[in-house]
């Protein structure tokens, strides 16, 4: 099988070699992600540590979290730019 050849990005190799302890499944990770964003925001989100090794290690994830900050942020008229830059650091 021979198909198209796309080169491993340094941010791709990273999250392959992540570690992802503690383990979130995406369904645990979708059942929290709305509390997880409330907390990013008001910066009170360091008890959840498996639900940020999940969003850094899971692009589909990890959009869908930056996504909904930005979302709240526009709803609650917070600036989001704090709030993404807490969601990447964890």
């Amino acid at each position: 099988m021979n198909g198209p050849h796309r080169e491993l990005t340094p941010e791709a190799a990273l999250r392959l070699t992540l570690a992802a302890e503690p383990w979130l499944s995406c369904d645990d990770c979708f059942e929290q992600i709305d509390e997880y964003v409330e907390r990013v925001l008001a910066d009170q989100h360091m008890g959840m540590p498996a639900m940020h090794a999940h969003l850094a290690g899971c692009g589909a994830c990890g959009e869908e979290g930056r996504s909904l900050l930005l979302l709240v942020a526009e709803d609650e008229g917070i600036d989001p730019g704090p709030g993404l830059r807490r969601l990447a650091a964890g």
